[in-house]
């Protein structure tokens, strides 16, 4: 779940008496007093265009995808009710000049209309008819690199939250990319999880479509899908439905990013099956301090969720190596969202990773790292002593658990020197899948 704005008051009415019960409620209402705070103050409705581009800022733009029904009011533009079929929007986004903003952050307006040195801005939103006109924005759109990224944003979402957000990420990222967020009909409210829930089922066919239509595009080489909490469950599913219907998924989506996946473990392991074989590449960002998930877990039957396993223990090491998945656990990552729920938005290293690497398909780290060390970290080379190797390896904010990595396991090894082995290799077991 994400930490966003509230647009309900009160509280649900139990169901149920006992000590369960009330700590279920106990739990909803401090997740709601965290969600409150940190939206104070917010005003809603920035969508409505600027048509202006400010000195020194900086402009995104994006493809925005929704089966979300419009709103009467142009500032809004999405409702968070369910519309009849697919509409998009080409959207221009403006970001504050790199000195007024911190890295990872949304700087939402305090007061409306909003100021582009300070804030985000709408510049503007240019409906698009039909698929033709579509392609033709992607063909003059689409950089040397050829690359589209998806973006599926999770529960508890409003319209400009999800465009906001993605618009962050392009940007911070510094992706080479065509951007195209996907949202889905999210009522932006803490206690309609299961109306979220359901439209997600409801958008499966929508993002189904849009992926073919962009992998079957001409002018695009690859396309890379990211998800986020309860968004990873439609793309997965969107992802299995290619699958089951043309006998694989079209070999243009060769990454897929799950950042706290909000799935029941179980299921995933299904889905998983539904598209293994000439499966993308799957990256996974977990986090065990995700208090959206631990609240997840509870109501969903007490199942652990995917974004908050332990990868370095069983049966999930085995599996996920097995699987060829890649995951960092960002469990001791700090971060400003008060749930931990958006670390891999709100991170500089992370989503730096996410332009320089997870895009491209590259491995997490190269052949002079492997031990999953801090990002941005010395390589552990020959010059590197056992006490700095396994300092680096236990104190690391960020875990990296990557079967491509692993293969490059040996070399450092040797690098290290045999005298390195019980030292390193105690501390390597906790962070390196190793086969069964």
């Amino acid at each position: 779940m994400d930490p966003h704005c509230i647009d309900k008051a009160g509280s649900p009415r139990p169901r149920g008496a006992g000590t369960a019960a009330v700590f279920r409620r106990a739990t909803m209402a401090a997740g709601l007093l965290l969600v409150l705070a940190a939206c104070a103050g917010r005003p809603i409705g920035v969508m409505e265009p600027t048509n202006h581009v400010a000195n020194g800022t900086t402009k995104v733009e994006l493809i925005a995808a929704t089966t979300r029904a419009p709103a009467e009011d142009k500032a809004i533009l999405f409702t968070g009710e369910r519309g009849t079929g697919l509409m998009i929007d080409a959207v221009t986004i403006s970001i504050p000049p790199d000195g007024q903003r911190e890295i990872g952050q949304v700087q939402w307006p305090k007061r409306l209309p909003a100021d582009p040195q300070k804030d985000f801005t709408t510049v503007a939103v240019d409906p698009i008819g039909d698929e033709k006109e579509g392609e033709a924005w992607l063909k003059t759109h689409v950089p040397k690199s050829r690359r589209v990224l998806v973006f599926v944003h999770g529960f508890n979402n409003l319209y400009e939250e999800a465009v906001y957000r993605f618009a962050q990420i392009v940007h911070d990222s510094k992706a080479d990319v065509v951007p195209v967020v996907f949202t889905w009909p999210s009522r932006g409210s803490l206690f309609d999880y299961n109306y979220d829930k359901e439209s997600t089922n409801y958008s499966r066919d929508a993002l189904e479509d849009l992926l073919t239509q962009i992998a079957r595009n001409p002018a695009v080489g690859e396309v890379t899908v990211m998800a986020h909490s309860m968004g990873t469950w439609l793309a997965v599913e969107a992802l299995r439905q290619m699958a089951i219907r043309n006998g694989r998924i079209d070999p243009k989506i060769s990454n897929v990013i799950l950042a706290a996946p909000d799935l029941d473990v179980d299921v995933f392991g299904q889905q998983y099956q539904s598209i293994a074989g000439k499966a993308p590449h799957f990256t996974l960002f977990v986090s065990r301090d995700d208090r959206a998930l631990t609240l997840s877990k509870r109501i969903s039957g007490n199942v652990e969720r995917l974004g908050h396993i332990d990868p370095s223990t069983e049966p999930y090491r085995s599996q996920l190596e097995a699987a060829g998945i890649t995951v960092l656990d960002l469990t001791k990552l700090k971060s400003g969202d008060p749930l931990n729920h958006g670390k891999f938005a709100e991170s500089p290293e992370v989503v730096r990773l996410i332009g320089d690497r997870l895009i491209a398909g590259q491995a997490v780290t190269d052949s002079a790292a492997g031990l999953g060390e801090s990002l941005g970290a010395v390589a552990i080379g020959a010059g590197t002593t056992v006490g700095q190797a396994a300092s680096t390896v236990i104190s690391a904010p960020i875990s990296i658990f990557d079967p491509r990595t692993r293969r490059n396991y040996g070399q450092q090894w040797l690098q290290l020197g045999s005298s390195a082995g019980n030292t390193i290799g105690a501390a390597g077991t906790a962070l390196i899948p190793s086969r069964p």
